[in-house]
């Protein structure tokens, strides 16, 4: 279901417009009220992503409508032509997103802009480190009305083990001052366990010591905000660490990932697998490397097209992804030749799990297009990780194991 937005506006003509910019832009419903007895019913009927709400209507003069929707506890971006500094201090005071003044198609290009940065923001968690309950309030607050998920705690070792329970934090807001581990030494801390590709860390400093922020960016932290800081500074340095973040992540998805089906690529895989064999030094876990290749891959391209040969290539990937654990590594290696390794496993219950994906291959039908109907099969050679081989031992091990299956009549399973 698509998001909706309210826009409470008495100027038809800018409403209309904005309406139509708002709507080319982004995947919304735009609902348009002219007075705020129409916004009244508007709300009644319907739950609203956000709303834009002009503050100077013929029946609320004195922006009661920031109030009404306040209190319906739906986020408000105000617009207005007033640009009284005093008058935009005290809306701004309310607990709004944003005050953006009606002014050309920048303003509109503006809105469009904070509108999609909130859509992406809810997908993101973030982790909010003081000792003062107070400012932890504050600060969530304010993250939450960004449309955050917040996780709050008072200290640095709470916060390494609210990571622990929440893998997928994007965002770590820390204090300088605290007990038990300051927030220097938190960010040392997480810096040991995660890239800043991994996760953004901002330092809230009251502290006036330049020496202090600086220290805090040596540590790993992206950027620092000082206290007291404004409504405006915080959103904005905010939004931008997580769009860094966001870039960051892009980029390095897209170097490690295969274009066609999402999977790890060959490059990343042998990096994964030199940090995993790292990792495994003290430890007597096992894992199989399995090679997996599509049987006949050539006539399926030969008959229908490479466009379909694609389509087979990534309904096998899908196959790969949903039959396997999130820890394993699932990897095209090229053409239809893919790399799948089992981990913290043994050699009985691996061929078990490879038996159940040939058979969950076989037994698929991939359509292509409403015209044809394919079914394909694989071939799969596995070996089990002996520490006294390399990787690319194992792998060649497996690679000669795929060779017997597909001498043996293909469709099967030759397990070493």
């Amino acid at each position: 279901m698509n998001d909706r937005i309210l826009i409470v506006e008495d100027n038809k003509a800018l409403a209309k417009l904005l309406a139509k910019k708002l709507q080319g832009a982004l995947n919304i419903t735009i609902d348009i009220a002219y007075t705020l007895q129409e916004a009244k019913l508007f709300t009644a009927k319907y739950k609203y992503f956000l709303s834009l709400l002009d503050i100077n209507l013929p029946d609320a003069p004195n922006g009661e409508v920031v109030d009404y929707m306040l209190e319906k506890s739906v986020p408000v971006i105000v617009l207005s032509a007033n640009i009284d500094k005093e008058f935009r201090q005290k809306i701004l005071k309310k607990d709004i997103i944003d005050y953006v003044n009606k002014g050309g198609m920048n303003d509109v290009h503006y809105i469009i802009q904070t509108i999609e940065r909130m859509q992406k923001n809810r997908k993101h968690k973030v982790l909010v480190v003081d000792d003062s309950m107070l400012v932890r309030k504050q600060v969530s607050s304010m993250l939450r009305n960004l449309f955050f998920e917040v996780v709050s705690v008072a200290h640095g070792e709470e916060a390494l083990a609210m990571l622990d329970i929440h893998p997928n934090i994007s965002l770590v807001l820390t204090d300088y001052n605290m007990p038990v581990m300051n927030g220097l030494e938190l960010t040392y801390e997480i810096r040991k366990r995660y890239t800043k590709s991994d996760i953004c860390i901002l330092a809230l400093s009251s502290n006036q010591d330049e020496e202090i922020n600086a220290l805090f960016l040596k540590q790993g932290a992206n950027d620092y905000i000082k206290k007291p800081f404004s409504k405006e500074e915080f959103s904005v340095r905010i939004n931008n660490s997580v769009e860094a973040l966001e870039n960051i992540q892009e980029v390095t998805n897209h170097a490690n990932r295969d274009f066609l089906t999402g999977l790890y690529n060959r490059r990343y895989f042998y990096e994964a697998m030199a940090e995993y064999l790292e990792e495994l030094e003290d430890s007597v876990e096992q894992f199989v490397i399995a090679m997996i290749d599509i049987d006949h891959f050539k006539k399926i391209n030969d008959k229908y097209g490479h466009d379909v040969g694609d389509k087979v290539i990534v309904a096998l990937s899908e196959i790969l992804r949903t039959s396997t654990n999130h820890k394993d590594i699932v990897a095209r290696f090229g053409g239809e030749e893919f790399c799948l390794v089992l981990k913290n496993i043994n050699r009985y219950s691996a061929p078990e799990i490879l038996e159940r994906i040939l058979q969950e291959v076989s037994n698929h039908v991939c359509k292509p297009n409403k015209k044809e109907s394919i079914k394909f099969t694989i071939s799969i050679g596995a070996s089990m990780y002996d520490d006294t081989q390399s990787i690319e031992e194992t792998i060649s091990q497996a690679d000669m194991m795929l060779y017997q299956a597909k001498n043996s009549g293909r469709n099967q399973l030759s397990f070493a």
